[in-house]
């Protein structure tokens, strides 16, 4: 395979999954973990993708660059669904308390497992949240009873922001939080593009007796416009992959618990 060709293949990779592995890759194309580094500097030159510890994730355009809800969905759903429900281990068997749910695909893929896992563990929740999609996902559910929190409906994310809306999850004291995050960095916290999401975030982990972030490995190390919390306010990361030697330094520090899907 030329390297033109395998190139490619790459950003197709990059498309799909948001992040590649040097080490996944050299496996896949039966090349060298040298040749791979090679390629993956080609297209970082070219401006395809950034390169991170042990491989690469998407470029995208700057920090206040955020797809739509509907454009994230099929991004990396394998590894979103993986976070998902190693998240829900948290909630332990016969759970009976409140949670928040924070809009995002990551977010949904707890929601989608939700129900599962309280019926299997024979629990019930009482749910908050203010993003339609997940609201609408969990309306039918007999496990669980469902709050939505209002305020001015944000396309990109369909969810609820302003003041009416951070007013309103500050009335709100739920024993554990899901919180989703565009970027997760050693200096800059959990951070977002847009201002008004970052205002609904810092509520949630304010409000909340325990936060948990859910954040696939494309998103570790980024930095966005907007922080929405330090490290510090984290009880638990949930991802996907380890976290370069940097952020785990911080979040040790932070005293941040890590679980790998």
């Amino acid at each position: 395979m030329y390297a033109t060709e395998r190139q490619e293949l790459i950003e197709r990779i990059l498309l799909d999954e948001g992040r590649v592995a040097v080490l996944e890759l050299a496996g896949r194309f039966d090349v060298t973990t040298e040749t791979v580094r090679r390629d993956l500097d080609a297209l970082e030159k070219a401006g395809a993708l950034r390169r991170v510890h042990g491989g690469a994730v998407a470029l995208e355009r700057g920090s206040t660059s955020e797809p739509s809800i509907a454009d994230r969905a099929h991004q990396r759903s394998a590894a979103k669904r993986a976070i998902g429900l190693r998240a829900l281990d948290v909630l332990g068997d016969g759970f009976r308390g409140s949670l928040f749910l924070d809009a995002g695909t990551t977010t949904a893929a707890v929601a989608d497992q939700l129900v599962a896992r309280l019926s299997a563990t024979r629990g019930t929740a009482e749910v908050v949240t203010h993003s339609l999609t997940l609201a609408y996902a969990l309306a039918p559910a007999d496990a669980l009873s469902l709050s939505l929190v209002g305020g001015r409906v944000r396309g990109v994310t369909a969810a609820a922001v302003g003041a009416d809306t951070v007013r309103a999850i500050e009335g709100y004291r739920p024993d554990i939080a899901f919180v989703g995050a565009n970027g997760v960095s050693a200096g800059f916290g959990i951070s977002t593009p847009d201002p008004e999401e970052a205002a609904v975030k810092r509520a949630i982990v304010r409000s909340a007796r325990r936060v948990v972030v859910v954040a696939d490995a494309a998103k570790l190390g980024r930095e966005l416009l907007v922080s929405c919390a330090p490290l510090s306010a984290i009880d638990l990361l949930v991802t996907d992959a380890e976290p370069d030697d940097e952020l785990a330094a911080a979040l040790a520090e932070a005293g941040t618990e890590v679980w790998v899907a």
